[in-house]
């Protein structure tokens, strides 16, 4: 499974790449402040969602410690999609943050 650090993905955001990033944690995890430019989709909730991935495209997914994104990213390349784990997660994560509430 490919992986990216906290850092490396900090640095191609503030390089202004565009990113396809994906907040698998739950609500209230979610609450204390995520990437902005992250989607949340609750890791239960990914098989159900699927329709919100494109094949052609590589998502970059984060949860809080790099657990739970590696086993989505297990599933979600199972299912032939472009994946790349954030190891570390939302722990080790210096960037900026907002609370979902603030996105909407």
């Amino acid at each position: 499974m490919k992986e990216i650090s906290t850092e490396a993905l900090h640095k191609k955001l503030i390089n202004g790449e565009t990113l396809n990033l994906v907040d698998v944690r739950e609500d209230d995890e979610v609450e204390e402040g995520m990437i902005p430019e992250a989607k949340h989709i609750r890791m239960g909730e990914i098989p159900e969602n699927l329709d919100a991935f494109d094949k052609e495209k590589e998502y970059i997914i984060i949860c809080r410690s790099g657990g739970r994104s590696g086993n989505v990213c297990a599933y979600l390349e199972d299912q032939g999609y472009k994946v790349t784990n954030m190891a570390g997660g939302m722990l080790d994560w210096k960037g900026d943050t907002k609370r979902k509430s603030e996105l909407a």
